[in-house]
């Protein structure tokens, strides 16, 4: 504890990240519930289609005026807005719900809502995080995000499918709103320490606007975090691709065989879940940028490895090894930008980092389901034009066509990450970019 009796350090990031843990669950099974509410409303998979793409704009437009406003804020207090606005969402629903009066557009005018409040809270905890633990710590607690993220990936389902027998959707929304409470109330009891003034913080001041670009400009003028960014963002493109295609495909290969299914991706989430919890042990390679791109080619391995599966088994290595090495990756890269970055502008950095990033979702929802219905699985039925190249390889069976585009996704991300660690400014980026210094 600190002086004025708070919690910080280690300690009070695991405060803060058991706060986010529970608030993240309820969050999850709230939204597990509301897409089972708008199915039997409809039947339709276009509403969901809706509702994630509005969900993802409202993030990518909130998302630079959220770095800025990160940095001139206090960190815990926009945490902490964050997460209210997300309670009040919660409660609209709930109290529309109750009232019989939920329609689908007031779903998408909340996901927006939610998500645009959202977008400060990546920046805000990143940045916390930063200043917090010391940067030895930094995998570790990148490890830790890692651990809430696949551990809650495995029980929200359940936890809402078993909640919603129970309680219904009123129950789960109003479990939501306790776990807002509680992770706001947790924040009371740590000290977060605000940066020190860094040269670049002192260059980054102005508008609110010059502000908000500040991020997209410090990325151009260091080439090294903008290509290795540019290498996410291509093997993040893979990835969404096989989070897309990965459920057609498995229903599609074993006569909609939803047990099948259910094991690939609960062993997928524990290799998640196990690559966190090994990184909190272990504290993650002292050479991160080899352990950056060490991980993404075995990582997208994995994705391939899922195309030319015909089985459980295969599917469930596939996806355990994809899920493990994508934590090692995205914790030695967050360890790595919030070494180089510094604290007082990590915000804005963060944001257009996040921007950039996240382009690879709705990339991925344009052209995947085109290019699998209409391309890929004509091409790989018998006497498709595909079929004597990779026939036998994937099969020519239905879901072959989705599996092709696994095997040549991640053939592509690994080729991507090859060229990238190739390129000195990325292999090199740790002796180029020097560690943020405070004045």
């Amino acid at each position: 504890m600190n002086r004025h009796g708070k919690f910080s350090g280690m300690p009070g990031f695991t405060i803060v990240w058991l706060g986010q843990m529970v608030s993240i669950l309820g969050s999850s099974m709230t939204t597990f519930a509301v897409m089972i509410w708008i199915w039997k409303e409809g039947a339709q998979v276009t509403p969901f289609a809706i509702f994630g793409f509005i969900a993802t704009m409202a993030q990518i437009i909130a998302s630079p005026f959220a770095g800025a406003l990160v940095d001139r804020w206090n960190r815990k207090l926009t945490m902490a807005i964050s997460d209210i606005m997300a309670g009040i969402s919660s409660i609209i629903v709930l109290i529309l719900y109750i009232t019989s009066s939920l329609q689908i557009w007031h779903l998408y005018l909340l996901a927006g809502f939610t998500s645009f409040f959202g977008a400060f809270q990546f920046p805000a905890f990143s940045a916390a995080t930063t200043t917090m633990v010391s940067k030895e710590d930094y995998v570790r607690a990148s490890g830790m995000r890692s651990i809430v993220e696949n551990l809650n990936s495995i029980l929200y389902p359940i936890l809402a499918v078993f909640l919603l027998g129970i309680i219904g959707l009123k129950g789960i929304l109003i479990i939501d709103i306790f776990t807002f409470v509680f992770a706001v109330g947790v924040l009371f009891f740590v000290h977060i320490p605000p940066p020190k003034v860094s040269k670049e913080g002192e260059e980054s001041k102005g508008s609110l606007w010059k502000e908000s670009a500040y991020g997209f400009k410090y990325l151009y003028q260091r080439k090294s975090l903008l290509g290795l960014l540019l290498v996410f963002l291509s093997v993040n493109i893979a990835l969404a691709f096989s989070n897309i295609l990965r459920t057609p495909m498995i229903l599609a290969r074993t006569g909609n065989n939803e047990w099948i299914l259910s094991v690939v991706q609960s062993v997928s989430m524990i290799g998640g879940f196990l690559g966190g919890l090994i990184l909190l042990v272990w504290g993650g390679p002292k050479d991160r940028i080899r352990g950056i791109f060490v991980s993404l080619i075995l990582m997208s391995i994995g994705v391939s490895l899922m195309g030319t599966g015909s089985g459980f088994v295969v599917w469930s290595v596939a996806g355990f090894l994809s899920a493990f090495f994508a934590v090692v990756a995205g914790a030695c890269t967050q360890a790595f930008w919030q070494a180089k970055v510094a604290p007082d502008v990590q915000g804005k950095v963060f944001a257009a980092r996040s921007i950039i990033s996240t382009l690879a979702s709705p990339i991925a929802m344009l052209i995947c389901g085109p290019l699998a219905d209409f391309v890929f699985e004509p091409a790989m039925v018998n006497g498709g034009s595909l079929t004597k190249i990779f026939g036998w390889i994937v099969g020519t069976e239905p879901g072959s066509g989705m599996a092709l585009l696994f095997l040549l996704i991640g053939a592509f991300a690994v080729i991507t990450s090859i060229l990238g660690y190739m390129a000195n400014a990325m292999r090199k980026a740790d002796k180029i970019l020097a560690d943020y210094e405070a004045i």
